[in-house]
């Protein structure tokens, strides 16, 4: 054979295993399942002379793209450190008005305590950004006074449909969650919360409703709080109730409420009613009585750290030191 020839026959010849080698990688990435994705890069740090920075990570921001609402909203969850091991599932805050640049921030906080101290449960909180408050968190008005038009309120039972049918099972899908479920707010999230637990009991095991706005609609919700009270299970549920200094219409309101309660309790309802009428206002109550209320509904036995060290006692004397030589 001429070198001519040969060389022919080894073109030949490597073309065909080229041509199998591709048929064969062809055939493997359609039988096999795509690669996982890589795992997200670190956040960025960087150095400035001696200084080394870096990020401070808190959270999960999930863009949820709602059909219901027809827009995307911010859902920002933060998890206990101990989230990332075992298996124990963990109750559910479910917080209006929890967008980073609203609530989210000072309750995921009190949420982190009982962590280094065991002050209550340690609990999941998920941060519900609201984007139009008046419409979303008010139900629909009766009241001459309150009708717009083109309207401007009145989507409180869609924004709950939100919650129930796309941000609570995006949670339970992805996290461990235990069956009691909390609802928090303030203001007009606290109306809204008062709302949900008047009407749809079953929605939520807990609920913490801070200066609730029961000015709304003429306090339509308050004047028909008693025969919603007097329309629910037995089931066992919390309620924690406060209001500040707001006074008018909102006190009137809460009074109507607390007198409901008095007269038809629920059978299974701890009702936790605190009274800030005369220490807050609308500005400084939330923060204080959401801890209050964690504490209350979330409480754990106190800690049994045995006799007190001996720098406790007036006039305690320190343990005599070991003898080395008694060592053996």
């Amino acid at each position: 054979m001429t070198s001519r020839n040969l060389a022919a026959g080894c073109r030949a010849q490597l073309a065909t295993i080229l041509i199998a080698g591709l048929l064969t990688a062809c055939q493997e990435a359609t039988d096999s399942p795509p690669p996982a994705p890589e795992a997200a890069p670190p956040e960025a740090s960087k150095q400035t002379g001696g200084i080394r920075e870096a990020p401070i990570t808190i959270g999960t921001t999930l863009h949820l793209e709602s059909a219901i609402l027809d827009d995307t909203r911010q859902i920002n969850v933060w998890l206990p450190p101990s989230h990332a091991e075992g298996d124990r599932r963990y109750p559910v805050l479910y917080l209006i008005d929890g967008a980073l640049d609203q609530d989210f921030h000072h309750i995921s906080g009190l949420a982190q305590l009982p962590t280094v101290n065991s002050l209550y449960e340690e609990l999941i909180v998920v941060g519900i950004q609201t984007r139009t408050r008046m419409m979303e968190l008010t139900h629909e008005p009766s009241d001459p006074r309150y009708i717009r038009d083109p309207p401007e309120s009145g989507k409180s039972a869609q924004f709950l449909e939100f919650i129930r049918s796309e941000v609570i099972p995006l949670i339970e899908s992805r996290y461990r969650t235990a069956e009691r479920r909390v609802l928090m707010g303030e203001s007009l999230a606290g109306l809204f919360v008062t709302e949900v637990f008047l009407k749809h009991p079953e929605a939520f095991t807990d609920y913490i409703a801070v200066s609730p706005s029961l000015w709304w609609d003429d306090k339509a919700l308050a004047k028909a709080s008693a025969n919603l009270i007097a329309a629910h299970d037995g089931a066992k549920r919390h309620l924690y109730l406060t209001m500040a200094d707001e006074g008018g219409t909102m006190k009137v309101g809460l009074d109507m409420i607390l007198a409901a309660f008095e007269q038809s309790p629920p059978a299974g309802l701890t009702l936790h009613y605190v009274d800030r009428r005369r220490t807050e206002t609308h500005a400084s109550i939330y923060h204080g009585a959401a801890f209050d209320a964690l504490r209350k509904l979330f409480d754990l036995p106190p800690i049994d750290y045995g006799e007190p060290p001996w720098y406790l006692v007036e006039g305690g004397q320190p343990p005599p030191a070991e003898d080395p030589g008694n060592n053996g």
